[in-house]
């Protein structure tokens, strides 16, 4: 389930915090907003105390279907922050920030100039 970096993809800082937001953890996760879920490495979620919530089928783009399970936990970033939903992903998998997290947040995608940006300077571009 890796991803390879390429044209309007990008790497940009999070923190995934635990459920209670008083611990947090940095990643470095390629933002995609082809996803709606951002998916973050299993074993970083358990030692946050992340719970699955529940189990949830995708469909890759090789029609391979994989289940993976859904936790609810903290992310933040650009002095912002929010709940979000997360997928426990593979551990050697490239960590995905997903469209669910950056709505929640506030934040657009300025894929041009490869940074994150106010939801109402999205507009203007």
């Amino acid at each position: 389930m890796g991803r390879m970096e390429g044209m309007g993809t990008f790497r940009y800082p999070v923190e995934l915090g635990n459920p209670s937001a008083t611990e947090f953890e940095p990643v470095n996760p390629l933002v995609d907003t082809g996803s709606t879920y951002s998916f973050m490495p299993a074993s970083l979620l358990e030692r946050l105390g992340v719970e699955p919530l529940r189990e949830m089928t995708f469909i890759m783009a090789d029609e391979r279907r994989i289940e993976r399970a859904l936790g609810q936990t903290w992310i933040r970033t650009a002095g912002r922050q929010a709940v979000t939903v997360v997928v426990f992903g593979d551990e050697d998998a490239t960590p995905l920030l997903g469209a669910h997290a950056l709505e929640g947040m506030g934040l657009g995608v300025d894929p041009v100039n490869r940074r994150l940006i106010e939801m109402e300077e999205a507009y203007l571009l």
